[in-house]
């Protein structure tokens, strides 16, 4: 059983210990199923489910309104194992490569594979050749799933590629002839391995377990509002391949809430989604936020069903806040904290009073600690001091794929995991993110490594050295920014480096700004100085 000790020394407004320096989640603890106890992930969140009408929908195809009620997602999920089970004989440990756009076939399928013990694997269906393969080699799947548009770019594997949007997929999901022959999945198996840019440009496996997500669901499950409506429906728009895609998928279908699936973010489409499916939640990335606070584009549109706004991946202004608040006054807006590493959601607002207090991300999730450390010292600090926050608790990785120094980095003695972000922790439990120690691109939600970026710009003739910051953009959050130093008689110029290196990485990554200088600034040792040069070249209005 996990949960989180609490003892006469926690201070009962912060969670804080005075003695061991450690905050304390101030939920109450959580009785997670026995550790050793089979279970998977998916069938976790199918054993919580309490839909009273079981024609409801829990998926909702946003572009054509077809529905997936909660009784065939089930019925799907089994066939499609079945399916799956008979075809390719999965042994343990296996790993499915998924490369799909949003769509209401995916969550069926993680809840297939996650059922038959598979290791699902998704990926960022924009990302080149030369990406996925960086992330194949990794960690060495036996199968993929894919689209028509799509499944060129992966090479032959063992059991090749499935395509999901064709006739054939949707057989695989609708046969009930073919008998499941349950397979045990320990909690402590891997359930996902899902891909992250480390600062160093190298892509990175992050290993999380069945116990991960049970973790993560069972919080949600254990916070969810009493129903005095129908139904709630939300909107995600965040890609289902990344780790709050997965999570929320596994959440939503715990929790019995219906999902609006739109294959590709598009502003307008999702608010006139919003409109006509009635969405009470939606979850966005920072820019989205600006965009309904600050523009115009929500005018004509009825909004009235938003109950509640969720923001995560960049911590919002106040202004925009403010401004959101004013124009959306019977809509609350909230933030949330999490990582790959935490296997999604670690801070975040549970209730409408955590929700009003918009400015912080939330409070951290049950059976969890926190640590605010000095970076300088490694000292643990109290309330209202900022530091590295450390997270330790059930939701934590179990590493990065073939990776053991890293791992080593970020996971230190006694469970603690190294976030890398600047935080404090105030005397109500209330996160605030101030910066980030890592020096990841946070653009619209997604991670820009500097180093992969300047390493391709190297590999230009006419470039001798280069260097890529984050500049702040109201609409992305960041944006790459790149410092380049040309060789002598040479002049390639800004289009010129953005379009060298928009040809060799996925859209998110693009270098958006350039500047030309003489020489990066740098160390001894060689470390680029990047705060010299946010200091010299960003406005101090910007920074």
């Amino acid at each position: 059983m996990d949960t989180t000790n609490s003892s006469s020394s926690d201070d009962p407004n912060s969670g804080f210990c005075s003695i061991t320096k450690t905050f304390h989640s101030l939920r109450p603890p959580l009785l997670l199923p026995p550790e050793a106890s089979p279970l998977s992930a998916a069938s976790y969140a199918l054993s919580l489910q309490q839909c009273p009408d079981s024609t409801a929908a829990a998926f909702i195809d946003s572009a054509t309104g077809r529905r997936l009620t909660f009784s065939e997602f089930r019925t799907r999920v089994i066939s499609l194992a079945s399916s799956l089970q008979n075809t390719f004989r999965f042994s343990k440990n296996d790993v499915a490569f998924i490369l799909s756009p949003n769509s209401t076939h995916v969550p069926v399928l993680y809840f297939a594979l996650l059922s038959l013990g598979v290791i699902v694997s998704p990926a960022n269906p924009m990302s080149t050749e030369s990406e996925l393969f960086k992330q194949i080699k990794l960690t060495n799947p036996v199968i993929a799933f894919a689209t028509s548009r799509n499944f060129q770019k992966l090479p032959k594997l063992k059991h090749g590629t499935v395509l999901i949007d064709l006739p054939e997929f949707e057989s695989m999901m609708t046969n009930t002839e073919l008998k499941f022959e349950p397979v045990e999945v320990n909690q402590s198996d891997l359930a996902a391995i899902m891909y992250s840019s480390g600062t160093t440009g190298e892509v990175k496996g992050v290993k999380l377990s069945h116990r991960n997500f049970i973790a993560i669901i069972a919080n949600f499950y254990a916070q969810r509002q009493e129903r005095t409506s129908p139904v709630p429906v939300m909107l995600y728009t965040v890609p289902l391949f990344h780790v709050f895609g997965l999570h929320y998928a596994l959440k939503s279908v715990a929790l019995s809430e219906t999902v609006v699936v739109m294959e590709r973010f598009d502003l307008r489409k999702m608010l006139n989604a919003v409109e006509e499916f009635k969405v009470t939640q939606l979850v966005v990335a920072p820019p989205v936020v600006v965009a309904m606070a600050k523009g115009s584009v929500t005018s004509g549109y009825d909004l009235s069903s938003l109950v509640a706004v969720g923001s995560g991946g960049a911590p919002l202004g106040k202004d925009v806040i403010q401004a959101f608040s004013y124009k959306f006054p019977n809509t609350i807006l909230f933030q949330g904290y999490g990582l790959t590493e935490t296997s999604g959601a670690a801070f975040r607002a549970a209730t409408t009073e955590e929700m009003l207090r918009g400015d912080s991300v939330g409070r951290l999730i049950a059976n969890t600690e926190a640590k605010i450390v000095d970076p300088e010292t490694g000292i643990a600090l109290p309330p209202g001091e900022q530091g590295e926050l450390w997270i330790k608790g059930p939701t934590i990785m179990q590493g990065y794929v073939g990776d053991p120094k890293t791992t080593s980095e970020t996971l230190v003695p006694g469970g603690w995991l190294r976030t890398g972000d600047l935080c404090y922790i105030d005397h109500h439990g209330y996160l605030f993110v101030v910066d980030r120690l890592k020096e990841l691109i946070k653009y619209k939600g997604y991670q820009v490594a500097p180093a992969e970026l300047e390493q391709l710009l190297l590999s230009h003739p006419d470039i001798v050295d280069a260097a890529v910051i984050p500049y702040p953009d109201e609409e992305a959050g960041q944006v790459p920014m790149a410092f380049v130093v040309r060789r002598t008689q040479s002049s390639p110029d800004k289009e010129q480096v953005i379009d060298f290196i928009s040809k060799q990485v996925a859209p998110y990554k693009k270098i958006r700004r350039v500047a030309f200088i003489s020489s990066i600034p740098k160390n001894p040792s060689g470390k680029i100085l990047r705060k010299e040069l946010r200091r010299i070249h960003i406005p101090e209005s910007k920074l």
